[in-house]
This record gives C-alpha cells, sequence and structure tokens, in this order.
C-alpha cells in the first residue's frame, strides 16, 4: 500500500517517536496479519505504518476520546479548535486547564473534551501531558508566539484515514489490550520509559497511576507471553542496566538507537541519549 506522507500526529508528546521514524523503520517486521499498539500516545508509529487491521490503546482517557472525536467529528472538532484559536492567551489558558479541578470537564460533552485536549497539547510548555495526584493536568502556559492549534489539513487526512480502517480505539490496562494477539501479528510496545538515573523507585508514568519497576516487569512477562504465541513484538525503552536485564533473552535482537530528547527542564538533560529497541525477530 503506498503511504500518504500527511498522515502523521496531530499532537505533540514528550517521548514521541516522530523523530525516530528514519530508525525505527528499519526495524519494522515485513509482513504482519493485524497491528498493536498498547501505548498509542501521540502515535507516531502506527501513522507512519498506515496498518489497515489494528488496534490502538492507551490508559489516557482524554487522549483515546481525542482520537475517537478526530476519527467520528471533525468537523465540529475543528470548529471549536477555531474558538480556541481566536480566544488564545495566557488567561484563556488557565481557565481552560482549570476545568478538572472545578468539576466543569464532567458536563463538556466528548468532542469539547477533545478540543480542550489538543488546545491545551498545542499551547503548554513542550507540549507535555502531566497531571498532579489528584488527576489534574498542571502543565504551565507555553507562552509560544504562533502555536499551530488548528492543524486542519493532518486533522482531516487522519479522520479520512481512521475512518478507512478495521480500527479499535481502546481506554484499557496494556495487557488487556493485547489479549486478542496472535500468531502472525505484530505488537508494538513503547511505554513510560525507565528513567535513566537507574533508580527503580523513581519511574514515573504520565497517567495518574505511574509506571513503576513492578510495571517494567508485568509488560517484560508480556512480551515473552506474545512471543510465545508467535506474535512479532517490538519495544522501545531507556537503553539501561535495568531493562537489559529484564530482557535480557533478547539482546541478540536489541537494537542501541541515538534519540534527541528535547522535552527536558535543563539544558543538560537534552541530546543523543541511547535508547533500546528490543525485538523478537
Amino acid at each position: 500500500m503506498l503511504k500518504n506522507p500527511m498522515i502523521k500526529p496531530f499532537l505533540k508528546w514528550a517521548g514521541g517517536k516522530r523523530q525516530l521514524l528514519p530508525e525505527i523503520r528499519k526495524y519494522y517486521p515485513k509482513k504482519y496479519t493485524k497491528y498493536y499498539e498498547p501505548f498509542v500516545g501521540g502515535g507516531a508509529v502506527f501513522f507512519d505504518l498506515q496498518s489497515s487491521d489494528l488496534i490502538i490503546n492507551d490508559f489516557n482517557s482524554e487522549l483515546i476520546n481525542t482520537y475517537k472525536m478526530v476519527k467520528n467529528r471533525v468537523d465540529e472538532l475543528i470548529s471549536l479548535l477555531e474558538e480556541h484559536k481566536a480566544n488564545n492567551d495566557k488567561e484563556y489558558y488557565y481557565h481552560l486547564r482549570e476545568l478538572d479541578r472545578n468539576g466543569k470537564l464532567e458536563l463538556m460533552s466528548d468532542v469539547e473534551r477533545a478540543a480542550r485536549f489538543i488546545y491545551l497539547n498545542k499551547t503548554c510548555f513542550n507540549g507535555l501531558f502531566r497531571v498532579n495526584s489528584q488527576n489534574q493536568f498542571n502543565v504551565p502556559y507555553g507562552n509560544y508566539k504562533n502555536p499551530n492549534i488548528v492543524n486542519e489539513d493532518v486533522l482531516r487526512v487522519d479522520s479520512r484515514y481512521l475512518n478507512s480502517t478495521n480500527i479499535k480505539i481502546l481506554n484499557m490496562d496494556f495487557e488487556l489490550a493485547t489479549k486478542d494477539a496472535k500468531k502472525g501479528d505484530f505488537v508494538y510496545f513503547d511505554p513510560p520509559y525507565a528513567p535513566v538515573t537507574e533508580d527503580k523507585n523513581s519511574f514515573v508514568g504520565y497517567t495518574l497511576n505511574g509506571f513503576n519497576y513492578d510495571e517494567q516487569k508485568r509488560l517484560r512477562d508480556l512480551f515473552v507471553e506474545l512471543d510465545n504465541r508467535g506474535c512479532k513484538v517490538m519495544l522501545s525503552n531507556s537503553s539501561v542496566e535495568s531493562i537489559h536485564e529484564l530482557y535480557e533473552n533478547y539482546s541478540d535482537t536489541t537494537e542501541i538507537i541515538k534519540a534527541n530528547r528535547a522535552i527536558n527542564s535543563k539544558g543538560n538533560g537534552r541530546g543523543k541519549v541511547d535508547e533500546v529497541l528490543i525485538k523478537n525477530y
């Protein structure tokens, strides 16, 4: 199938794979049946693959609602984003951010919530998604001169693509999202990364639940189970000792790739960082 270069992520995403696609592409399996991405995030890999039969999932319910609205209600979504663009300033941003603190978010329609999510994503500092212990979005305003709030062309092309496929868009635990994966299917995991500090207690997720070392072990166990089922499995993570230890049985098919870590508040935390791409093929 000829790929459409206009099909690409409509969100900025911390840890997103857009910059790494030229590397990751080298390791896609040549053939597979169905595609699964249990930590879809900004979706760079699934938009790049443009599979026709797929399941995407994320634990972040606002994110998953946004994918559904891009698929099902793109005209209304664009119209609401135009309103947000017209009103965009610091005060307006904090007014919208406040809606998950004052109980008003629950009163909004799904498409209103999706428009809020995209607006906050495009105008917050560095496109981070981060919530506090009350599950409230807490990233400050980004002060950008001309943020791309209404990326109409990409939203429409993505909507057409999502409607042309046999896709399921799920909001559940990563293990449940892969329960039907079988021999010949391709599963790509891009979980919250292990911290580079090597402290097993400092794992931080982008959902309220966090993603600690026990979760990384549970993910490794699922990787092995899917391997045993005959699935083709690939996983991205930090190139740190704890991850290499967890996947030592796959060391022969592990690739080290250089990633630019642009989203870091400390300047010395940016630049080239080693990541791993662990495969069972």
